[in-house]
């Protein structure tokens, strides 16, 4: 009866917000086989008893080394406690311990490269249902590259931890984690040569909005009424707190009797979070980020926007809010922000409409315009009766040539397939110029370019006859004589073949705004 009663506290305690702690702990992101990141100074964080000490030392696992590091400091009135490693080039292994009232050592930590890996199913997608994954499984030894995978625990209001830990890559770690995050992290080891550590909070099916803070939201005037839904109901929940906490005690007190009298016990009243679920808004941000924020990170990959599908430029604004959203919270500036265009799939259903992808397409890409951003196609890639491609090779691929470009100072890389720039009506065709040709503008199955459409002033799109000339396409079409524009990939099955020498394709797009 005892452990049940103090249960029952210490639930009530969690429920109002109050936390009592006795000695020192930490998140289970902050534990043994970490990667922090490298050349910054790294967070690490926990909680004690308020005003106690807390020394950090820094240390390598060799005997009788004096320490890199010791950092303290006090935990604040509610308990918290930070303090930041000094900036550490790539390597290891390290030890950390951290003392107050106990003592805790970290081992086998590494410096290195930390990337967030987020999203729906093709994020979640695990190796184990990839490609060639019985020979990816077997390959997979690789004990720089830690992995670090998140439940799946939507939340109404934020929480400090999850129930996670930090694993070395081997055959027998990698099969349930994110094929993408993966193979990006296996690209850049292999270039890089430094440790790669790869935190993995997916979860297939869910929307954008429910892993954006709030913060995100009250940034972006186009979706006030989402923020202004997020504080409603925050506020909602903690005017009716303190009914729900009479309610509470009361049945604690009925079921202590119940309890020590035998007679029969009834359920707790709900206090159930109106944004407690994965479709909410906010939900996964405060069950599955907020608990690994200020994680000094290098950047974020996402892949997700199949459950946002008909909602075109609306997806653009909602990935600002995102990104800002993560970056304000985070601390950390601007930091990378790389996505996956989504791959081109049958979508069917009653009010299927095919150009639904394309628009989502549309508005992926311009989301290239917010800073240190950037975007894997994969219109070459996918699976049109398959919303799961199998090849995360290539995707994972195509990331990290955007980071080794981007982040990491490789000038030789080309990272990105052609990107529309500009058109110019030139009699009876149209010349499109591009961005990112690479050595140069091909087919990639040598035949002629597919999936282009041109258009006159009645807005009735045909197809078009398009010839690469130099680092331009020409489009026409004989039966149009004044041409006023093109459209490419403009359809959710369509699969074409403009690529550059690279092999990296290009990107949907439309000339117009019809």
């Amino acid at each position: 009866m005892k452990r049940t009663t103090s249960f029952l506290i210490g639930f009530l305690l969690l429920f109002t917000g109050t936390c009592v702690y006795s000695e020192v702990t930490l998140p289970h992101v902050i534990s043994s086989n970490m990667v922090l990141q490298r050349n910054m100074q790294a967070p690490i964080w926990g909680w004690a008893s308020p005003g106690e000490e807390i020394t950090v030392t820094l240390s390598t696992e060799a005997e009788g080394v004096e320490p890199i590091s010791t950092t303290t400091a006090i935990a604040d009135a509610e308990g918290n406690w930070q303090i930041k490693l000094p900036a550490m080039a790539a390597g290891g292994p390290y030890t950390l311990r951290i003392k107050g009232s106990n003592a805790i050592e970290l081992t086998n930590v590494l410096f290195g490269e930390v990337w967030v890996c987020s999203g729906q199913s093709n994020m979640q997608w695990s190796v184990n249902a990839s490609k060639d994954n019985e020979i990816e499984i077997a390959a997979a030894m690789y004990p720089k590259i830690r992995l670090f995978y998140i439940p799946r625990v939507p939340s109404g209001l934020l929480q400090k931890d999850v129930e996670a830990d930090w694993y070395e890559t081997t055959p027998e770690t990698i099969p349930n984690f994110s094929a993408v995050a993966y193979y990006f992290g296996r690209k850049l080891y292999k270039n890089l040569d430094v440790p790669i550590g790869l935190i993995n909070t997916s979860w297939g099916g869910t929307r954008i909005e429910p892993w954006t803070p709030p913060v995100g939201f009250a940034a972006v005037p186009a979706l006030t009424s989402i923020s202004k839904e997020v504080q409603d109901i925050q506020a909602t929940y903690r005017e009716q707190l303190p009914e729900k906490m009479n309610a509470i005690e009361a049945w604690i007190a009925e079921t202590r009797e119940a309890l020590d009298t035998g007679a029969q016990l009834t359920q707790m009243p709900n206090n159930t979070h109106p944004f407690a679920h994965q479709q909410r808004p906010t939900a996964l941000y405060n069950g599955m980020v907020h608990p690994i924020v200020p994680y000094g990170i290098r950047g974020a990959l996402w892949y997700q926007g199949e459950s946002n599908l008909r909602e075109g430029m609306l997806y653009h604004e909602k990935m600002k809010a995102l990104i800002n959203g993560w970056r304000e919270v985070w601390g950390q500036g601007d930091f990378p922000f790389y996505f996956v265009q989504l791959a081109p799939f049958n979508y069917g259903g009653r009010n299927a409409n095919p150009l639904f992808l394309p628009q989502i397409w549309e508005a992926q890409t311009a989301t290239l315009a917010l800073p240190n951003t950037g975007m894997a196609v994969t219109t070459d890639i996918g699976n049109l009766i398959d919303i799961h491609p199998r090849n995360k090779q290539d995707v994972g691929r195509r990331l990290a040539l955007w980071a080794l470009a981007k982040d990491y100072g490789r000038d030789d890389v080309t990272y990105s397939g052609p990107l529309y720039k500009a058109m110019a009506v030139e009699g009876n065709t149209i010349r499109l110029t591009f961005e990112h040709v690479g050595s140069g503008l091909t087919s990639r199955d040598n035949e002629p370019l597919t999936w282009f459409q041109i258009a006159g002033e009645d807005k009735q799109f045909v197809e078009a006859k398009a010839t690469i000339d130099g680092d331009t396409v020409i489009v026409s079409n004989d039966a149009i004589e004044n041409p006023v524009a093109v459209r490419f990939g403009w359809h959710q099955s369509a699969e074409p073949n403009f690529v550059n020498k690279e092999g990296l394709p290009a990107s949907p797009f439309r000339t117009d705004a019809w």
